[in-house]
Order: structure tokens, then sequence, then C-alpha cells
């Protein structure tokens, strides 16, 4: 149990590092995409912007409005970051998981859809008619992606006969499941984008006609935490990408792997305006859903054929 703790207490300070210097890439990548240099006056080349934005942001005064929910305000952030931080002994790490069982796909799914909730309690708790129509639109968006980003990992599962993503990741030693499925992975990486509510489906923080929308009455520490809760987000399900389709992340490729999805994810934003909103539900439930649906009898059928 001790060891337990240590290694879980090592591998999520590892991860919020990441995520400090994850955020110094996305705006150096921005930067170099507008031609600008972006951050480059805190420590050598800017490398320590993240942890000079977070000692502002963690030292400013919380101010909030009478007609706030104090307590829900307080808690919301801080949970939707524990929920991401949750699903970290879940990744295959050195061909082992932190929390080891034979089901732990399904406990994604299921920290995964309670993460919708806090994106609601955020928009809700500020009683502000923008931040609660950014949370209404996250939350339809993220249900309606969710029902194609769980096929899709159902799809992986029936290929590897396992719902564990350490069985995932051993049952293509042979051949990495990226074979043949390029458009799944198309469709995946789609799907992530929309569920972390990212550009260009970040339409739960316009900020032309939302006044950045559902985070509007956060700021200091809450602001953070928010903001934590995404990149922290993006970052995991760039190791869950690579589990499901290149192997696993015990070598080297692995890692680079993450590296360059996490940057594809990031340069996704500087590249391509935002959809229209009816455009985003089309896409998810008349494109998406009924792709996944036939791929899933597809494979079913094909898999009951082979046995």
């Amino acid at each position: 149990m001790f060891n337990f703790l240590i290694n879980l207490i090592t591998v999520t300070i590892s991860i919020l590092i990441s995520v400090a210097f994850y955020t110094i890439l996305e705006r150096k990548i921005l930067g170099y995409i507008q031609i600008r240099k972006g951050p480059n006056k805190v420590g050598f080349l800017g490398i320590l912007q993240p942890f000079s934005d977070a000692l502002k942001l963690f030292n400013k005064n919380l101010l909030s409005s009478e007609n706030t929910n104090i307590m829900f305000s307080i808690f919301s952030p801080a949970l939707s970051l524990f929920i991401s931080i949750l699903m970290i002994p879940i990744m295959s790490f050195n061909s082992y998981s932190l929390y080891d069982n034979k089901h732990n796909i399904l406990l994604f799914f299921i920290l995964s859809s309670i993460s919708v909730y806090f994106i609601m309690l955020i928009g809700w708790s500020s009683n502000s008619k923008y931040s609660h129509m950014g949370s209404i639109r996250s939350v339809a968006q993220m249900i309606s992606y969710e029902v194609s980003f769980f096929l899709l990992i159902l799809f992986i599962s029936i290929l590897s006969y396992s719902y564990s993503f350490k069985e995932i990741s051993m049952s293509q030693h042979m051949m990495p499941f990226f074979f043949g499925n390029l458009i799944m992975l198309i469709m995946w990486l789609i799907t992530c984008l929309a569920e972390t509510n990212r550009s260009p489906f970040d339409f739960a923080e316009g900020e032309s006609e939302l006044v950045s929308g559902f985070n509007v009455e956060y700021m200091g520490g809450w602001f953070a935490l928010i903001f934590l809760a995404e990149y922290m987000s993006m970052l995991i399900l760039s190791m869950i990408s690579v589990m499901m389709f290149f192997h696993s992340m015990t070598n080297m490729e692995g890692w680079m792997m993450i590296i360059m999805i996490s940057i594809i994810l990031l340069w996704i934003r500087g590249t391509y305006p935002r959809f229209r909103y009816d455009m985003l539900m089309n896409l998810s439930w008349k494109i998406f859903l009924p792709i996944s649906i036939f791929i899933i009898i597809f494979s079913m059928n094909f898999n009951m054929y082979n046995l």
C-alpha cells in the first residue's frame, strides 16, 4: 500500500509538471504558427513562464458576486481536476498500471462520464447566464460525443478480447491496431478534441458570444484548476490513444507517439476555425455514430466467424 501511494504521488506530480510544460509548448506552437515568438522572457527561452503564471494565479484574490453559490464554486473546479487525476492509476506504465484490474476500461468510462457533471456545476454555480449557457453547450457536446467515444473504445476491446488497457497493449505485440484502422484513429482524435472542448469544438468558451463561456466568473486559483483539468485530460487521452492504436508506452517509440499526438491536438487549434454548433451535432449523430455502430457490428460478426 505504501509503495502504491509513493508511485501514485510520483506519477501525479510528474504529470502535473508535464501539464505546465504542455501549456508553454502550446503557446510556443501558436506563436510560431502566427509568426511570433511566444513567451520568451521568464527563464531560458521562456521555459519558466508556466510556473510564473501559476504563482500569479494562485496569489490573486478570489472575488465572487452575491448571487454565486460559494460552496459549489469552490469545490467544482477542484473536483474536475480530481477526476482527471483519478484516471492516472489506470494508465499502463512500464508494462503495469498502478491500479491493475481486468476491467479498467469500464472505470475509465465511469470517470469520463462523471466529469460532465462538474462542468455543469462550474457553469451553474456562478449563477451567470453566460457561464450557464456555456456549461449547457459543453454538456450537450460531451454527451453527444461520448456515445461514439465509448463505441470506438469498445471496438478496440473487441479486437483484443479484453477490457484492460494492459491487455490491449499486449495484444498489439505483433501488429499495432493502427494498421487497417486509420479511419478509426481519425474519428478517435476528433472525438477527443470534442470531449475536451478544444478548438475547433470550443463552443463552451466562445469569447465572441459568451464572454469566455462557462469559466467567465472564475479567476485566480479557480481558473487555474479548470485550466489544469483540461490540459491533463488532453495528455491522458494522448496516452490512451497510444495504448489503443500504437502498442504501448513501455518504449521510446510509444512516448514519441504521445508527444506527436499531443502536438497534433495543439496544432489543430492554430489551423482550423471554429465549427458551427449544428455542424458539430450533425458530425456526431449523423456521421460518427452510424460508422461506429457499423464497425462494431462488423467486428463482432467477424470475431464470431473466427471462433
